[in-house]
Protein backbone atom coordinates (compact mmCIF):
# COMPACT_ATOMS: atom_id res chain seq x y z
CA UNK A 1 0.00 0.00 0.00
CA UNK A 2 2.53 2.35 0.91
CA UNK A 3 5.19 1.56 -2.04
CA UNK A 4 1.60 1.88 -3.97
CA UNK A 5 0.77 5.70 -2.55
CA UNK A 6 4.37 6.91 -3.16
CA UNK A 7 4.52 5.68 -6.55
CA UNK A 8 1.17 7.89 -6.97
CA UNK A 9 2.53 11.23 -5.80
CA UNK A 10 5.86 10.87 -7.81
CA UNK A 11 3.63 10.00 -11.24
CA UNK A 12 1.51 12.77 -9.98
CA UNK A 13 4.25 14.78 -9.70
CA UNK A 14 6.45 13.67 -12.77
CA UNK A 15 3.18 13.94 -14.56
CA UNK A 16 2.83 17.39 -13.47
CA UNK A 17 -0.67 18.96 -14.48
CA UNK A 18 -2.03 21.90 -16.02
CA UNK A 19 -0.74 25.30 -15.24
CA UNK A 20 -4.17 25.86 -15.52
CA UNK A 21 -5.10 24.79 -12.36
CA UNK A 22 -4.21 28.57 -11.02
CA UNK A 23 -6.57 29.52 -12.24
CA UNK A 24 -8.96 28.67 -9.30
CA UNK A 25 -10.00 30.90 -6.12
CA UNK A 26 -6.72 31.82 -4.30
CA UNK A 27 -4.25 30.86 -7.26
CA UNK A 28 -1.73 33.59 -6.81
CA UNK A 29 0.10 31.98 -3.72
CA UNK A 30 2.97 30.55 -6.55
CA UNK A 31 4.97 28.92 -3.77
CA UNK A 32 3.49 26.07 -3.11
CA UNK A 33 1.17 27.36 -0.01
CA UNK A 34 -2.28 27.08 0.65
CA UNK A 35 -4.41 28.33 -2.63
CA UNK A 36 -1.72 26.81 -4.78
CA UNK A 37 -3.60 24.13 -6.53
CA UNK A 38 -6.32 26.28 -6.89
CA UNK A 39 -8.92 23.99 -5.19
CA UNK A 40 -8.12 21.37 -8.23
CA UNK A 41 -6.10 18.59 -6.05
CA UNK A 42 -2.91 18.78 -8.37
CA UNK A 43 0.66 19.31 -7.64
CA UNK A 44 1.18 22.59 -10.02
CA UNK A 45 2.75 20.83 -12.63
CA UNK A 46 5.29 23.46 -14.19
CA UNK A 47 4.51 26.28 -11.58
CA UNK A 48 6.23 24.00 -8.93
CA UNK A 49 9.41 25.02 -10.88
CA UNK A 50 8.76 28.32 -9.92
CA UNK A 51 8.91 27.90 -5.94
CA UNK A 52 12.02 29.44 -4.67
CA UNK A 53 12.58 32.00 -7.68
CA UNK A 54 11.46 35.29 -5.06
CA UNK A 55 8.84 36.52 -7.43
CA UNK A 56 7.59 40.13 -6.85
CA UNK A 57 4.46 40.67 -5.87
CA UNK A 58 3.68 42.27 -9.39
CA UNK A 59 5.36 39.25 -11.02
CA UNK A 60 2.33 36.66 -8.84
CA UNK A 61 -0.35 39.45 -10.33
CA UNK A 62 1.14 39.16 -13.93
CA UNK A 63 1.41 35.45 -13.93
CA UNK A 64 -1.97 34.74 -12.50
CA UNK A 65 -3.65 36.99 -15.11
CA UNK A 66 -2.13 35.09 -17.93
CA UNK A 67 -2.89 31.97 -16.36
CA UNK A 68 -6.88 33.13 -15.85
CA UNK A 69 -6.82 34.22 -19.39
CA UNK A 70 -5.85 31.13 -21.13
CA UNK A 71 -8.28 29.12 -18.16
CA UNK A 72 -11.19 31.06 -19.57
CA UNK A 73 -10.21 30.59 -23.46
CA UNK A 74 -10.34 26.92 -22.71
CA UNK A 75 -13.08 26.91 -20.27
CA UNK A 76 -16.00 26.42 -23.24
CA UNK A 77 -14.21 23.69 -24.44
CA UNK A 78 -13.83 21.77 -21.01
CA UNK A 79 -17.77 22.24 -20.33
CA UNK A 80 -18.27 21.05 -23.49
CA UNK A 81 -16.53 18.31 -23.35
CA UNK A 82 -17.86 17.61 -19.43
CA UNK A 83 -21.33 17.59 -20.89
CA UNK A 84 -20.89 15.43 -23.75
CA UNK A 85 -19.29 13.09 -21.45
CA UNK A 86 -22.46 13.14 -18.87
CA UNK A 87 -24.38 12.55 -21.96
CA UNK A 88 -22.31 9.70 -23.32
CA UNK A 89 -22.57 8.19 -19.57
CA UNK A 90 -26.10 8.38 -19.11
CA UNK A 91 -26.61 6.13 -22.87
CA UNK A 92 -27.32 2.21 -22.17
CA UNK A 93 -24.73 0.49 -23.70
CA UNK A 94 -27.45 -1.02 -25.91
CA UNK A 95 -28.65 2.61 -27.29
CA UNK A 96 -28.34 2.86 -31.29
CA UNK A 97 -26.19 5.30 -31.28
CA UNK A 98 -23.68 3.80 -28.43
CA UNK A 99 -20.92 3.76 -30.43
CA UNK A 100 -21.04 6.63 -32.40
CA UNK A 101 -21.00 8.59 -29.37
CA UNK A 102 -18.15 7.04 -27.73
CA UNK A 103 -16.25 7.73 -30.86
CA UNK A 104 -17.13 11.52 -30.80
CA UNK A 105 -16.53 11.75 -27.10
CA UNK A 106 -13.06 10.25 -27.35
CA UNK A 107 -12.18 12.68 -30.17
CA UNK A 108 -13.74 15.53 -28.48
CA UNK A 109 -11.25 14.58 -25.32
CA UNK A 110 -8.04 14.37 -27.64
CA UNK A 111 -9.17 17.69 -28.93
CA UNK A 112 -9.50 19.43 -25.34
CA UNK A 113 -5.90 17.35 -24.86
CA UNK A 114 -4.24 18.70 -27.95
CA UNK A 115 -6.05 22.09 -26.61
CA UNK A 116 -4.70 22.18 -23.16
CA UNK A 117 -1.15 21.29 -24.22
CA UNK A 118 -0.50 23.99 -26.37
CA UNK A 119 -2.31 26.25 -24.10
CA UNK A 120 0.33 25.09 -20.96
CA UNK A 121 2.69 25.55 -23.47
CA UNK A 122 1.87 28.95 -24.29
CA UNK A 123 1.67 30.05 -21.07
CA UNK A 124 4.97 28.86 -19.61
CA UNK A 125 6.61 30.52 -22.84
CA UNK A 126 4.83 33.76 -22.07
CA UNK A 127 5.80 33.58 -18.06
CA UNK A 128 9.00 32.41 -18.61
CA UNK A 129 9.62 35.25 -21.81
CA UNK A 130 7.73 38.22 -20.49
CA UNK A 131 7.74 37.72 -16.85
CA UNK A 132 10.47 36.44 -15.02
CA UNK A 133 14.44 37.95 -14.91
CA UNK A 134 17.18 35.86 -16.55
CA UNK A 135 18.07 35.42 -12.59
CA UNK A 136 14.86 33.87 -12.24
CA UNK A 137 14.82 31.97 -15.42
CA UNK A 138 18.07 30.60 -14.09
CA UNK A 139 16.88 29.68 -11.01
CA UNK A 140 13.95 27.62 -13.13
CA UNK A 141 16.43 26.21 -15.20
CA UNK A 142 17.97 24.46 -12.20
CA UNK A 143 14.88 23.80 -10.57
CA UNK A 144 13.55 21.77 -13.78
CA UNK A 145 17.35 19.96 -13.53
CA UNK A 146 17.07 19.63 -9.73
CA UNK A 147 13.37 17.99 -10.52
CA UNK A 148 14.85 15.63 -13.20
CA UNK A 149 17.69 14.41 -11.19
CA UNK A 150 14.93 13.14 -8.29
CA UNK A 151 13.14 11.54 -10.75
CA UNK A 152 15.69 9.73 -11.92
CA UNK A 153 17.19 8.69 -8.78
CA UNK A 154 13.28 7.56 -8.19
CA UNK A 155 13.46 5.52 -11.61
CA UNK A 156 16.90 3.88 -9.77
CA UNK A 157 15.12 3.27 -6.97
CA UNK A 158 12.44 1.79 -8.48
CA UNK A 159 14.31 -0.59 -10.78
CA UNK A 160 16.57 -1.54 -7.79
CA UNK A 161 13.23 -2.67 -5.56
CA UNK A 162 10.47 -4.10 -7.55
CA UNK A 163 7.40 -4.06 -5.92
CA UNK A 164 6.14 -7.76 -4.26
CA UNK A 165 3.63 -9.33 -6.57
CA UNK A 166 -0.18 -8.71 -5.85
CA UNK A 167 -0.53 -12.31 -3.66
CA UNK A 168 -2.69 -10.77 -1.07
CA UNK A 169 -6.03 -12.74 -0.57
CA UNK A 170 -9.05 -10.70 -1.43
CA UNK A 171 -12.29 -11.24 0.90
CA UNK A 172 -14.42 -13.60 -0.03
CA UNK A 173 -11.71 -16.01 -2.11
Amino acid sequence: MRKTMTLSIILAAALGCSALALAGPGGQDFGGGPGFHGGHGHHGGGMMLLKGVNLTDAQKASIKQIVQQSFTQLKPQFEAVRQQRQAFEALSPSASGYQAAAASLAQAEANLTSARVTARAAVTAQIYNNVLTSTQQSQVTANKAAFEARKAQWQQFKASHPASSSTSSTPGQ
